[in-house]
């Protein structure tokens, strides 16, 4: 498998956390981006609330569910903090969110170019060790992305130590299934 590390996140400013994240920081996380504009009705009608299910399903210390609201049409509507603050608050997303980062030149947002996005909504997930697993244009269906996060999830786990395998293995159990034990 050939991986590439996931470009850090260019951002303009945060909401819904007390200091901006970063995907160094996160390390030893899996992370789920979901790259959102308020006026795109995919976005409203399946991504967020699929992000938002997967903030309240997983736990936060092997999920970090992010929301990056990148702006690349009808800038004076969706591009202010006060627009993005009354459309958290309406819509109840609990987990971070930031503003991309506007292009210098115009055009797209700078972490959208970066991640080379279509459009809205993206899904992106990172891996614990930073590096960048998946890239989703449009709807994903939430039992494949659920098998994709717990696979990655599970992917960087610790084997069990040798005393809680030889506590395993004592009762007829190993890695291959436990066995009923022999009636005499």
């Amino acid at each position: 498998m050939n991986l590439k590390p996931a470009p850090e996140l260019r951002t303009a400013e945060w909401f819904n956390v007390d200091e901006p994240l970063s995907l160094k920081a996160l390390r030893g996380k899996v992370v789920m981006i979901e790259a959102f504009q308020m006026l795109c009705p995919g976005c409203v009608s399946h991504g967020l609330p699929l992000a938002e299910q997967v903030h309240n399903t997983f736990s936060r210390h092997d999920l970090t569910v992010i929301g990056l609201h990148s702006v690349f049409e009808h800038h004076a509507v969706q591009g202010t903090r006060e627009a993005i603050e009354a459309f958290l608050h309406e819509y109840k997303l609990s987990f971070p969110v930031a503003m991309d980062a506007p292009s210098q030149q115009g055009g797209l947002p700078q972490t959208m170019r970066t991640y080379q996005m279509q459009g809205t909504p993206t899904l992106v997930l990172v891996d614990r060790s930073g590096y960048l697993r998946k890239r989703h244009f449009g709807v994903l269906p939430e039992l494949a992305l659920g098998a994709e996060i717990m696979s990655l999830i599970q992917e960087s786990e610790q084997p069990l130590s040798a005393t809680a395998s030889a506590a395993l293995t004592s009762d007829g159990c190993d890695s291959s299934g436990c066995r009923v034990a022999q009636q005499d």
